[in-house]
């Protein structure tokens, strides 16, 4: 039996009623963001098993690694050095932070446009997520993707001589154009948060 002071919302029309509805069209975008998930989680693995590999000697495991960090050297690389690992190790962090934006994409993002997940009495409920809406996403994902851009920053450098200098300029000008839109939206929230609250 319902309360006697719990407002009841009118049943919606058949057109808002479909528009409402269309919402659900997402739930296949989120399905799909989990599957690149796991591809990511596949991808990690392989690439920490080729390192442990290569740690212990294996020549192959070695050869894969120096190819998929696009490594390059005036000699022929035997054995592992610390250029090397610490490439690896930036690209291990890459797919850890790319898997967290995907993370806040799909939860964040279904809570806010789809559905409530109901998560408040879960001890595991993301600290953020309790007070998400478009615009705290938007400021975290742009956050989220200055951290992947810095990575990938941080991995050319390390790896400088085997760019050339117009993919270095390229890079950090795109680095820089990202920190300015992160700033630029999280100002556009913060004034809009303050005329809201003058109202």
């Amino acid at each position: 039996m319902s309360s006697p002071n719990k407002p009841t919302s009118a049943p919606l029309r058949p057109l808002p009623s479909l528009i409402f509805a269309s919402r659900w069209l997402q739930l296949p975008l989120y399905l799909g963001l989990i599957l690149a998930q796991a591809v990511y989680v596949f991808h990690f693995w392989v690439e920490l098993v080729h390192l442990v590999e290569a740690a212990f000697g294996n020549t192959a495991a070695l050869k894969q690694l120096v190819t998929s960090i696009g490594y390059k050297s005036d000699f022929e690389v035997t054995s592992l050095n610390e250029t090397i690992i610490m490439l690896v190790v930036l690209a291990l962090i890459d797919v850890v932070m790319i898997s967290n934006l995907l993370i806040m994409v799909i939860v964040g993002g279904y809570e806010t446009f789809v559905s409530r997940l109901h998560l408040e009495e879960h001890p595991d409920q993301p600290e953020w997520l309790s007070h998400v809406n478009a615009s705290v996403l938007k400021v975290k994902l742009a956050t989220a993707i200055i951290g992947i851009s810095s990575i990938h920053l941080l991995k050319t450098f390390i790896n400088a001589a085997n760019y050339d200098l117009k993919v270095l300029m390229w890079q950090t000008i795109i680095h820089v154009v990202f920190l300015l839109s992160a700033l630029a939206i999280a100002l556009t929230d913060r004034l809009m948060a303050h005329s809201g609250e003058a109202h």
